[in-house]
């Protein structure tokens, strides 16, 4: 059986505390870490947050989201095993080539830990905040994937 932490960039934003928590994690043979991702959490959205029952995400703007990719990047430094995870990257959000370009160097720096989770995004008020088209994220993130493959 493995085990993985959730949300370890939001439980753990502090440097210090994400380093304690790492080191113990694997020290007690977890087998990875997960960072999730929000680019922007608008103060009032109306899109329903499907996993929850009030509609509204944990938390609120004023929480730190710490971004996921740099995050694992500083945790896979003060690590030796453990994987890093995004659960979810919003992939319709970034530019693919930037996107695969930054995920092969954390990938060579961490010695091949990196694992990549991607979704197409929910919150349609981040994506207007982000000037990123929402209506087109599923075909446009198949293209992301199809494109950041030949890149790799």
């Amino acid at each position: 059986m493995k085990f993985s932490l959730h949300f370890g960039n939001l439980v753990c934003p502090d440097p210090t505390e994400a380093k304690r928590l790492a080191i113990a994690a694997e020290t007690a043979g977890f087998e990875s870490v997960i960072a999730v991702e929000h680019v922007v959490i608008p103060s009032n959205y109306s899109t329903k947050y499907p996993y929850s029952k009030t509609g509204r995400l944990p938390g609120d703007e004023k929480r730190d989201w710490p971004d996921p990719l740099a995050w694992l990047t500083f945790i896979g430094a003060v690590t030796k095993k453990l994987r890093l995870i995004t659960g979810v990257l919003v992939l319709p959000q970034r530019n693919p080539v930037i996107l695969a370009k930054h995920l092969a160097t954390i990938d060579r720096l961490t010695s091949g830990r990196i694992e990549l989770g991607i979704g197409v995004g929910w919150l349609r008020e981040e994506f207007d905040a982000l000037n990123v088209q929402f209506s087109n994220r599923g075909e446009r993130t198949d293209e992301y994937v199809e494109a950041m493959r030949k890149l790799w």
